[in-house]
C-alpha cells in the first residue's frame, strides 16, 4: 500500500469590482476611462485579493435603467464607450503586471432577452465589445445573465433564447470564450408580478438551455457561474443542487462561483412566503405603474422583504439556519463543490461579490477593511474545505480508511 500525499488544492480568489463602484471619481474616470481599472487593481492588492472580476456596464448616460430604479447599481469599471483597443489593453496589462493582480473574467450583467428590440440590440452590441475586451486582456470567460422577455411565458422564452442568444454564444466560440451565466432569478427587475426574470435560474432550466446550445454546436460555451445566495433565496441547498446535477450527468455545467450569501428573514417568510411581497409595494400607485422612476426600485420587495444579501463572513455562524437552508453553510458549500462537481479546484475562481446593503459603503477607507476581512474569511474557509477533502477523499481513501460520521446529505427533509 502506498500512501497518497496530502496535497490540498485551494481555489483562486477574485472580487467583482462593483464592490466599490466609484473608487475613481466620475469626473476623473470619464476623462481617462482606464484609470478606473488601474486604481481597482491597486486597491485589490491593498485588500490582499489576487484577482479581480472586471465589471462592465453601459455608461450611466447610455443605460435604459435609471440608477434610482436599481437595487444594486452596476459598475462600468470597464468603460467601453470608446473602442477597447490594443493600446488600452497594453496599459491595463502593464498595471496587472506591476501590481501582481490578475483577472478572473469580465462581468456584464444585463437582460439579453429584453423585449424591446432596439434596447436588446444595444445590449448585444455592448456584449460583443465585452467579448473583444476579454480577448485582448487574455481571459477566457465572460460572466452575465441570460435574462427574460417579460412579455412572454417561459416556453416562448426558450424559443427566443434559441433565436437571439445562440448567436451571442457563436460569437463567444469564435473568440475562444466561455459565457458563464449567473443564476439570479432577478425578481425585482421589472414591476410586474413575475418572479423569474432570468430564465437560467436553476438546474432544470440550465439543462434545458444547454440542450438547445448543444444542438447548435455551442454547448461548451454555455456554463454556470454559481451563486449560492440565489439558491437560498429559492429555498434550495447547495449540496442537493450539486447532487441533482451529478445525478443528471450535468455536473460539468458549473465552472465558477460568486461568493455571496443570503440570510433569510423568517418573519418576512411568515408574512409573504418565498414569493415575496406581491402587493402594495410602492412601484404601483393604485391600478397604474408609478410615473416616478425611483418608485420602480420597490419592485425588489419581491426579494428584500424576505432576504438580505450576505457578504461572506458578515453573517453569524448559525448551524440551524444552515440546516433550514436559510443561510449559506460555506464549509459544506466548498466541500460539496469538490465532492460532486466536475471541476479542477486549483483552476476554479471564487469571486467575492459584495451586495450586503448595510456594508455597501462607497468610501475606500471605510470599505477596505470590510472587504479585506471578507476575502480573508473566504480564503480560510476554502482552505479548510480543501484540507478536509484532501485528507478524507485522497489520503484516507488511499489507505482504505473510512471517513467518520455521516455529514450533510442531499435531498434530506
Amino acid at each position: 500500500m502506498t500512501a497518497k500525499p496530502f496535497a490540498p488544492r485551494p481555489m483562486k480568489l477574485s472580487i467583482l469590482t462593483a464592490a466599490l463602484q466609484e473608487l475613481t471619481p466620475r469626473e476623473h474616470r470619464d476623462a481617462d476611462p482606464d484609470l478606473a481599472i488601474e486604481e481597482w487593481l491597486v486597491f485589490a492588492r491593498e485588500i490582499h485579493c489576487p484577482n479581480i472580476q472586471l465589471s462592465a456596464a453601459l455608461h450611466p448616460t447610455e443605460s435604459d435603467m435609471p440608477a434610482e430604479a436599481m437595487l444594486d447599481p452596476v459598475a462600468n469599471t470597464l468603460d467601453l464607450r470608446a473602442p477597447f483597443d490594443q493600446a488600452r489593453a497594453a496599459r491595463v496589462l502593464r498595471t496587472m503586471q506591476s501590481t501582481g493582480v490578475g483577472l478572473s473574467d469580465l462581468g456584464y450583467f444585463d437582460n439579453m432577452l429584453a423585449a424591446d428590440s432596439a434596447a436588446r440590440r444595444k445590449k448585444h452590441e455592448f456584449m460583443l465589445r465585452v467579448f473583444d475586451a476579454a480577448v485582448l486582456l487574455g481571459t477566457d470567460a465572460v460572466c452575465g445573465f441570460v435574462g427574460r422577455n417579460p412579455q412572454l411565458e417561459m416556453d416562448a422564452n426558450l424559443v427566443m433564447f434559441e433565436d437571439v442568444f445562440i448567436p451571442l454564444l457563436k460569437e463567444a466560440k469564435a473568440r475562444g470564450l466561455t459565457y458563464r451565466v449567473e443564476q439570479c432569478p432577478m425578481p425585482g427587475w421589472n414591476i410586474s408580478d413575475k418572479w423569474h426574470n432570468n430564465i437560467a435560474y436553476a438546474p432544470g432550466p440550465w439543462i434545458a438551455l444547454h440542450r438547445i446550445c448543444e444542438r447548435h454546436g455551442v454547448g461548451d460555451q454555455f456554463r454556470i457561474h454559481y451563486d449560492p445566495s440565489h439558491a437560498i433565496l429559492m429555498g434550495q441547498d447547495t449540496r442537493s443542487l450539486f447532487q441533482f446535477l451529478k445525478d443528471q450527468g450535468y455536473n460539468f455545467l458549473i465552472a465558477g462561483f460568486h461568493v455571496k450569501g443570503q440570510v433569510i428573514d423568517s418573519r418576512g417568510v411568515a408574512a409573504w412566503g418565498y414569493g415575496g411581497q406581491t402587493m402594495q409595494r410602492g412601484d404601483w400607485k393604485g391600478a397604474q405603474p408609478s410615473d416616478n422612476l425611483a418608485d420602480q426600485a420597490n419592485a425588489w420587495k419581491k426579494q428584500v422583504v424576505l432576504a438580505e444579501h450576505e457578504l461572506p463572513g458578515t453573517a453569524r455562524h448559525d448551524p440551524l439556519a444552515y440546516l433550514q437552508n436559510r443561510s449559506v453553510d460555506w464549509l459544506d458549500h466548498q466541500l460539496a463543490a469538490r465532492e460532486l462537481l466536475s471541476i479542477d479546484p486549483g483552476q476554479t475562481y471564487l469571486v467575492v461579490e459584495h451586495e450586503y446593503p448595510k456594508a455597501r459603503i462607497q468610501d475606500k477607507a471605510l470599505l477596505a477593511p470590510i472587504l479585506a476581512g471578507s476575502i480573508a474569511f473566504t480564503r480560510a474557509i476554502d482552505e479548510a474545505a480543501a484540507a478536509m477533502y484532501a485528507l478524507q477523499h485522497e489520503v484516507l481513501a488511499s489507505q482504505g480508511i473510512a471517513v467518520q460520521g455521516v455529514g450533510r446529505e442531499a435531498y434530506r427533509s
